[in-house]
């Protein structure tokens, strides 16, 4: 299967270059696999930065928010499984072959995801963002197995099918921000097998958490996770910009 990487980038010029290097490295000679960057409306070197890898395609995406972004690098793909990673993202190794295995051993399998691991953050704060995760966890299994009202997908860190994709009308562009990746996973639950793992994780960088809060970002989440689930729609629809 043909794997496709999505990156939006918005005035990611600091971070793009080294996700694109892990991404790259991680690829190496493979020919089942393509890099998009999607330079969502940036005002800085973004698209440059991205330009200058060999083997990686810019598109451009004027309307700002991340649905958007990933809804544009999705029609440029050609991929069966989209990988859908963060422009300050560092893909480690082995992510790859997890990905490809997952989904020949499961042909259900719509959605696969895993966490964050903040690499410029300390143990502690990590460690509350683990216990999280559990929370998150722990919701996330009664929401699927029991309720069967939705699922779990860290943005960010996050791979689809693109047959399921297609089927449930691709990315909410109404969601800019929060609650993006509970809206995909609530749909995409519906057409077959979403699961999270925290076998699959992923290297970020904490600079949100640091600005806001590791307590406030959490709940800030929490919320938007129950509100989508809910009302199918987000409860916060404005965000702080830590990328101008």
């Amino acid at each position: 299967m043909k794997l496709s990487f999505v990156i939006p980038a918005y005035n990611e010029e600091k971070y793009v270059g080294a996700c694109l290097e892990s991404v790259l490295k991680e690829v190496r000679h493979r020919h089942d696999v393509e890099v998009i960057v999607v330079n969502n409306a940036s005002t800085d070197g973004t698209k440059k930065v991205a330009s200058s890898f060999k083997g990686v395609t810019v598109v451009d995406e004027h309307k700002k928010g991340l649905s958007a972004a990933r809804q544009a690098g999705f029609a440029a793909s050609h991929g069966e499984l989209i990988a859908n990673i963060d422009a300050d993202t560092v893909l480690p190794h082995g992510w790859i072959e997890k990905v490809i295995a997952a989904f020949d051993q499961n042909p259900n399998l719509v959605g696969f995801s895993g966490p964050y691991i903040y690499h410029d953050l300390s143990f502690i704060t990590n460690l509350g963002v683990r216990i999280f995760y559990y929370a998150g966890y722990a919701s996330y299994l009664v929401n699927r197995f029991i309720l069967k009202k939705g699922a779990m997908l860290q943005g960010g860190n996050f791979v689809v099918r693109r047959s399921a994709l297609e089927k449930i009308g691709g990315f909410n562009i109404a969601f800019e921000f929060y609650g993006e990746d509970t809206d995909i996973a609530r749909r995409l639950n519906e057409v077959g097998d979403v699961v999270f793992t925290f076998q699959l994780p992923m290297y970020t960088s904490g600079r949100r958490l640091e600005g806001e809060g590791v307590v406030t970002m959490g709940l800030r989440y929490s919320v938007n996770y129950i509100w989508t689930l809910v009302f199918k729609r987000p409860f916060t629809k404005d965000f702080i910009d830590i990328r101008k």
